[in-house]
Formats: structure tokens, C-alpha cells, sequence
């Protein structure tokens, strides 16, 4: 029997010893440790603080966020100890589910990256199913990022594309809250950097990055302006920002249209995540 405990919140060197695919674990801890208002998550942790988990709800789905053990420490049972603690207290709160999977906005990964081989052995071996995968794509930010020749052919067709600074997002938060949903709209007010485009005062499209530093998005284009040419400028106008603040090369997040990305920026697929799922069975 292993003793779980309330973590504290200082597992950052721990979730950097234990994630080697993640030079910004101690980022990650941080993250999950301040989610949006409202949400029920918890950290639970090892008496020697060599392993620790962080849990969260959904609705009635109950999600592993984050899962690191000491590799000095692991083929003791910590990582099925913590992972049991945390499906208690998720069903606790009335999870008939589990997964190893994001619960957006605030999330470490899509799901499992699949060179976490310890991660899939020990999620397989509690039961819980494969049931989707997911993929971030890497942008190269040390070419070419300039867009004067698209932002010039959109201000001729009355369209402009602006900057909007921390603290004064209040209008690009709401048209993302509208068009999409609430998960996008805290991750566009939490981010280091926002652009927006806009025609006769109505916001047309939105892209951020840096709700985690060296990621990319979300980023969205009203239905009625696809077409124009207003992702792409809005895209390459975020990752010169992060060009600018030092970055190499940028982590799209959890992406959907490939092609986009390829052909706008040339971004490639890198990082793949395996998803997993577990049904809670009734308690008579």
C-alpha cells in the first residue's frame, strides 16, 4: 500500500526529471495548477514527492492531465498508486469516465505522446482503451515570416490586421466565445500574443500563441471571411512574435487542418499523442 497525498505545487523539477520529451515540464505544472474559474482539479503526490498526478473534471468525464514518476523510482507501483488515487477522487465528483486526454483549455498534451512507452504500458495494463490519436506540427521560425504583400492586398480590400495587447482583448474574446466556444476564448485572453482581422468593425478572424510559450493557437476564421487570405497573415504575424521573443521553432497544438499549416508556413508533423479512455463500472 503506497500513501497519496495532497501535492504541493512545486513538482516542477520532478515533472522535469520524469518528462524528458518536455524541457518545459516545470511550464506544464505551473499551467495546470492555475486553470480557469470553476474548474474541480486536484495534484496528488507521493510522500517523497517522487511521483505525482494531476486529475480534473469535465461534465461527467474525469481526465489524467499530467502523470510523472522519478525514473529512479519507477517498477515500484507509484504510477498505478497515483492513478488509482486520482480515479477515486474523480469518482468521487461523479466521473463515469476516465482518460488520458486533454480537458481544454487548460492541458499539458492532447493525450499520451507515443514515445512515452512507460505511459501506454501502464495505461493498457489498467484497462483503459486506445480510442483516438492526435498530432502537433513543428514550424521552423528561423526562415522568412514576412506577410507585407498579403497585409497590403487585404487593406485594399478594407481589411486590417491588428495587435491586441494583454488587458485589451475584451472584444477579439467575445467574437471567439461566439463563434467557437469558452475553452478557445480563456486560452485567447490567456495568451503572450493575439492578432486579429477586422473589415468595417466586425471581427473577422483571430489567432494567439503563448497560452503555453512555445505553442501556437488557437486561431480561427469566421466562416464568412474563409477564403481571403486571413488565416495565413494572421498565422505568420503570431510566430514572428515568437520569432522576436527567441524561439527557434513553434509547437502547433492539437491540429486539425494539416494542409493549411503545410502549405501556409510549411509546418511538418512531429509530435503524436494516443488517446485512451476507461468506463467506470457501476457499484451495486
Amino acid at each position: 500500500m503506497i500513501d497519496i497525498l495532497s501535492a504541493p505545487l512545486d513538482a516542477g523539477e520532478l515533472a522535469r526529471a520524469a518528462l524528458t520529451l518536455d524541457d518545459d515540464a516545470p511550464e506544464l505544472v505551473a499551467r495546470l495548477a492555475a486553470p480557469p474559474p470553476g474548474r474541480q482539479w486536484t495534484a496528488l503526490a507521493t510522500p517523497d514527492l517522487d511521483g505525482v498526478i494531476f486529475a480534473s473534471m469535465s461534465g461527467n468525464i474525469g481526465h489524467v492531465d499530467l502523470l510523472a514518476v522519478d525514473p529512479g523510482a519507477r517498477r515500484r507501483g507509484l504510477g498505478r498508486a497515483l492513478v488509482g488515487a486520482a480515479e477515486e477522487w474523480l469518482r468521487a465528483r461523479g466521473a463515469e469516465e476516465a482518460r488520458f486526454a486533454a480537458n481544454p483549455p487548460c492541458y499539458a498534451w492532447p493525450g499520451i505522446d507515443v514515445r512515452y512507452t512507460p505511459a501506454h504500458c501502464l495505461a493498457e495494463s489498467l484497462g483503459y482503451e486506445r480510442y483516438h490519436a492526435a498530432w502537433n506540427m513543428t514550424v521552423d521560425l528561423t526562415g522568412d515570416l514576412s506577410c507585407d504583400a498579403d497585409l497590403a492586398r487585404l487593406a485594399n480590400e478594407g481589411i486590417a490586421v491588428r495587435a491586441a495587447p494583454a488587458g485589451e482583448r475584451a472584444e477579439v474574446v467575445e467574437f471567439v466565445r461566439k463563434q467557437w466556444h469558452d475553452s478557445w476564448a480563456w486560452e485567447a485572453e490567456q495568451a503572450a500574443g493575439c492578432h486579429y482581422a477586422t473589415r468595417e468593425g466586425e471581427i473577422l478572424g483571430f489567432a494567439s500563441w503563448g497560452s503555453r510559450p512555445r505553442w501556437f493557437g488557437p486561431m480561427g476564421t469566421a466562416e464568412a471571411a474563409r477564403g481571403l487570405g486571413v488565416g495565413r497573415v494572421l498565422l505568420r504575424r503570431c510566430l514572428a512574435d515568437q520569432a522576436a521573443a527567441g524561439l527557434r521553432s513553434a509547437q502547433i497544438g492539437w491540429v486539425g487542418p494539416i494542409h493549411f499549416y503545410a502549405k501556409a508556413v510549411g509546418a511538418r508533423v512531429e509530435r503524436v499523442f494516443w488517446l485512451y479512455r476507461r468506463r467506470f463500472k457501476e457499484v451495486s
